[in-house]
């Protein structure tokens, strides 16, 4: 008889969603997985990403045992060795590096490729007792964080969205990015009649089902929501009483906003000041009106005006004042994961280093103590972070000891020392906490780990051990690192007997007179002028990527098709080149080849290359932010989509 049973668990993706899923286990292996329909937010729906995440556990391309480099770097060239040998040559080459030239020299390199408590926080304790250097640095929202940290709020429970009279999602591909806001962005078209407006340079997948479409230029999204304030304000439509309660220096931004007229807005973005007009008028008269803002549209040297001029709109119109109004940026429960990271443990005055200057930093364009190691984890900077190009010379350097922790080999794998196998969600116990709801998940092993592979919390462990760290915090049980980081008021217990629990947030009370926002602070700019002869590259992400993780999956390669640089007809017009052709993308920073999709879907100037892909295999060989700059906004935002490239047709 096979035996069966059903895991709880929860997906760990850098989503706002954090979907519920279930595991269905036979005789040990995890056969399907399927949405969690218990869940109240995700209802049993996973992604097009996700929907079969076991072939990623089983996957043959998984890496299941320790690899140290057999050849140069960047060859690929791997031999398997132990685990007791990996620990030794790491923890050997760590001891010589703060040996000779001080812990500060071995860098962490990670980001969200797992949110969870474990994965993403557990060797960070690791980190901090070496004395190594710590990290910071955001490659997708560093604005809307800042937003935050100058006390703005910048979400609310999305199950409120159906009290909206009107949706602006300003710069994101809901249905791609985070699918399950759309039920409930629908509610309010069910219950209201609301209006749904898609602001966004392409007619994305979520664009083609709203009500409106309005397509304007890339990095202008601070003038236009500057140019709504201007209408706003000139025709009496502010909730002037409202906004002076809230900030503190509201004339200063009424003078900010004043030279943005209809005229100067349009200009600027590249859309009619009718709709500007329009489009302000719409927003101060429905009560509520909410913006659900993306990461995407924050990726330029615009990116933190953008998103300061969004929260200040939404407070001169006044919609705090009602259930689901406001902005909707970042949805988060009451809890916070990082406590798993045990700061704590962090020596006194130990630099931090920027993660998105990973470029500079190791090619010594920084001031400070050169870079000797790296632990990567969560993460494919080769791939991921502004130019590549830069990131991958400075992994290739023989006096750097890279050890990468990861399912695959990926293109910084492939430039790594050693390999170190992880496990992934299947096989290990985590504990989620979303950023587009406000449920708290926890995720339990379905399955033993397959050949070699271990948890983060286990890696970190070891090298503690082998080392002689001896701090309790470093000897932990990933269940007890995951129990670390729940408030008192949300026990262990709860969680391991539900699967969930929703843990919101107080709701953002009106400041006292002390404590009242900056709503001037970021003023809109023209565009960044383009380069004769240049076009407006954007990278978004993919519909069945997530950043770079799944560019090696079949199903997933299949869906997301071969690399394909979308054109406005005029443009491949002009430049004489048709669709389908293949074609050779290029600026200062490097040359890539794609195949050309020409569309009506994307605004004449601008082309877009969807999906972070890979390397390898060289069929994908696309990787967008070859060309990007080394640029970045006030806030430390990567200026993606500040990438001006020329295009031609390949020899």
């Amino acid at each position: 008889m096979v035996e069966k049973r059903t895991v709880q668990g929860c997906c760990p993706l850098d989503c706002p969603d954090n979907c519920a899923w279930l595991a269905h286990v036979e005789d040990g292996k995890v056969v399907r997985v399927e949405g969690d329909k218990a869940h109240p937010f995700t209802r049993g729906v996973l992604c097009a990403k996700v929907n079969d995440y076991q072939a990623r556990t089983y996957s043959p391309e998984r890496l299941l045992h320790p690899l140290r480099r057999s050849g140069a770097k960047g060859e690929g060239e791997f031999e398997r060795i132990s685990w007791d040998a990996a620990i030794d040559t790491i923890a050997e080459r760590f001891e010589a590096i703060t040996t000779k030239h001080g812990a500060e020299a071995i860098m962490p390199v990670s980001y969200f490729g797992s949110m969870g408590a474990v994965q993403k926080f557990a060797l960070m304790r690791l980190v901090h007792a070496l004395g190594a250097s710590d990290m910071h640095g955001n490659i997708c929202g560093a604005p809307g964080l800042a937003l935050m940290g100058a006390g703005h709020s910048i979400g609310f429970d999305p199950e409120e969205y159906g009290d909206a009279k009107l949706v602006l999602l300003w710069g994101v591909n809901v249905l791609s990015t985070g699918h399950h806001h759309w039920h409930f962005l629908n509610q309010a078209r069910r219950r209201n009649g609301a209006r749904i407006v898609c602001i966004d340079p392409r007619r994305t997948r979520t664009a083609a089902k709203c009500d409106e479409h309005i397509a304007l230029r890339p990095g202008t999204d601070a003038a236009l929501a500057a140019g709504m304030a201007r209408v706003m304000l000139e025709e009496g439509l502010a909730d002037l009483e409202y906004a002076a309660r809230m900030a503190h220096d509201l004339d200063a931004y009424i003078e900010q906003v004043e030279p943005w007229t209809p005229e100067r807005t349009a200009e600027t973005t590249g859309i009619d000041a009718d709709i500007v007009i329009s489009l302000a008028r719409q927003f101060a008269a429905a009560r509520p009106a909410m913006i659900r803002c993306g990461v995407g549209a924050q990726q330029n040297g615009q990116g933190a005006a953008f998103v300061w001029g969004l929260s200040a709109l939404c407070i001169l119109a006044g919609h705090g004042r009602l259930p689901g109004g406001e902005l909707s940026l970042i949805n988060m429960p009451d809890i916070d994961l990082a406590v798993a990271a045990r700061a704590d443990l962090k020596h006194e005055s130990v630099r931090s280093l920027d993660m998105t200057r990973l470029g500079p930093i190791l090619n010594g364009q920084t001031e400070g103590l050169a870079v000797k190691a790296l632990l990567v984890w969560n993460t494919n900077p080769a791939v991921v972070l502004p130019n590549s190009a830069q990131i991958r010379r400075g992994l290739e350097r023989e006096d750097l000891f890279t050890v990468v922790v990861e399912h695959f080999m990926t293109d910084t794998a492939r430039r790594a020392d050693i390999v170190l196998p992880s496990t992934t969600q299947l096989e290990h116990y985590d504990l989620h906490g979303a950023w587009g709801h406000h449920y708290v998940a926890l995720n339990k092993p379905a399955i033993e780990p397959l050949g070699e592979a271990k948890s983060h919390g286990e890696v970190m462990r070891l090298i503690a051990r082998r080392m002689g760290l001896n701090h309790p915090a470093l000897h932990e049980s990933d269940e007890e690192i995951a129990a670390s980081a729940l408030p008192p008021e949300l026990p262990m217990a709860e969680l391991e007997a539900e699967g969930w629990r929703k843990h919101s947030p107080a709701r953002r009370p009106i400041p006292a007179p002390d404590k009242r926002l900056a709503l001037a602070g970021y003023p809109a700019a023209e565009a960044v002028p383009a380069p004769d002869g240049t076009l407006q590259m954007l990278t978004p992400k993919g519909h069945y990527f997530l950043n770079s993780s799944f560019a090696n999956m079949a199903r997933q390669r299949r869906g997301e098709g071969a690399p394909a640089l979308e054109m406005n007809g005029e443009d491949a017009e002009r430049r004489g080149l048709a669709d389908g052709q293949r074609i050779t993308i290029r600026n200062s920073q490097g040359a890539l080849q794609a195949g050309l999709k020409v569309t009506q879907h994307i605004r004449a100037g601008t082309v877009s290359l969807n999906g972070k892909w890979w390397s390898i295999p060289k069929e994908t060989a696309a990787v967008g932010n070859m060309l990007t700059p080394a640029a970045w906004s006030v806030t430390g935002q990567p200026a993606y989509n500040d990438t001006f490239v020329e295009i031609e047709g390949a020899e």
